[in-house]
């Protein structure tokens, strides 16, 4: 997947929003929670993107995928790194921007949960 088809994947999910604090690196959050960081390449790396994840699935995914790591800047425990170097599935990929979206609604307020995960269930 391209930085472009992530970004909309990531924003064709439920009430995201999108920001871009600074050059290089666009924010994606859901009830005002970040969920993924979406940063662009430099001379040492390519595109990648940084996701939330349960500490278990993370482990498995940094296993599984030598372009997926334990985040820089973020929890390493939480949040995986991603290179989008072409290695990994595309449907692999966004599992993994939705288990992030998921994880991130988990922990909103119940009502805002319950809302976000109806509308979720209900888009084709």
């Amino acid at each position: 997947m391209t930085p472009a088809d992530v970004a909309e994947f990531a924003t064709g999910l439920p009430e995201t929003a999108e920001s871009e604090p600074g050059p290089g690196m666009t924010l994606f959050k859901v009830g005002g929670k970040i969920f993924a960081i979406l940063t662009q390449a430099t001379a040492s790396r390519p595109e990648q993107i940084t996701l939330k994840s349960d500490p278990d699935s993370a482990l498995h995914l940094r296993e599984q995928y030598p372009a997926v790591g334990p985040s820089f800047y973020a929890r390493l425990r939480h949040w995986n790194t991603v290179a989008l170097d072409g290695t990994i599935p595309a449907d692999e990929l966004t599992d993994m921007i939705e288990h992030s979206w998921e994880h991130v609604v988990a922990s909103l307020p119940r009502t805002t949960r319950h809302r976000l995960q109806r509308h979720h269930q209900d888009q084709p």
